[in-house]
């Protein structure tokens, strides 16, 4: 089960190089099977999962007065790197429950950076499309959406945290919600599950 947010360079060559895998299922000599499954992000129900964070965090904000920026790292050396935050985008914007629905990237365009040329909503609410809180979380985000506290390094575990307790954050007569990494809400482990094919007892 590849832990990842989107198909690309390590799930689609490094992974079934290093296990020696020949497709979805592969067969061992000693008669043991292996099953490669989709990337965690891949999921249907990553798209739910997105919606209850925004909500979240966010808490009584009114969606018709609001837009929601799904955020993934972006990058010119795998174009599959920022498909699954537009597929997800795309789906979130049929359903019509905000004002603006948008897929920005760290690295390629449209950047998280722009993201006041890119909204007019009054409410921005902004939730990294990542498996887990580090660096790109804590610090890159932060700094790229003008909300970091301008420190280079945050020194304890527990000051990481802070970054996205200060919602909502007051910017340019603006509101800018930002929220945890998708892949840290406890739902995950429930679509991990699923995605393997498990059924829990």
């Amino acid at each position: 089960m590849p832990n990842f947010i989107s198909e690309g360079y390590f799930t689609q060559t490094v992974i079934p190089r290093e296990l020696e895998l020949n497709g979805d299922t592969t067969k061992r000599a000693s008669g043991q099977i292996w099953k490669y499954c989709q990337p965690v992000g891949n999921h249907p129900a990553m798209t739910e999962l997105l919606l209850k964070r925004a909500r979240e965090v966010a808490l009584g904000v009114d969606p018709a007065e609001t837009s929601l920026l799904i955020v993934a790292h972006g990058t010119d050396l795998n174009e599959n790197s920022a498909v699954a935050a537009k597929r997800e985008a795309e789906k979130i914007r049929a359903l019509g429950k905000f004002a603006g629905v948008l897929n920005v990237y760290m690295e390629e365009p449209p950047l998280v950076s722009d993201w006041r040329k890119l909204t007019n909503t009054r409410n921005v609410v902004v939730v990294p499309f990542f498996i887990s809180d580090g660096l790109h979380s804590y610090e890159d985000i932060p700094r790229l959406v003008g909300i970091a506290n301008g420190r280079s390094t945050i020194p304890s575990h527990a000051a990481r945290g802070e970054i996205f307790r200060g919602n909502p954050y007051p910017l340019d007569d603006r509101f800018l919600f930002y929220a945890p990494s998708i892949g840290t809400d406890p739902g995950f482990a429930d679509i991990i599950i699923d995605q393997a094919g498990i059924t829990k007892s």
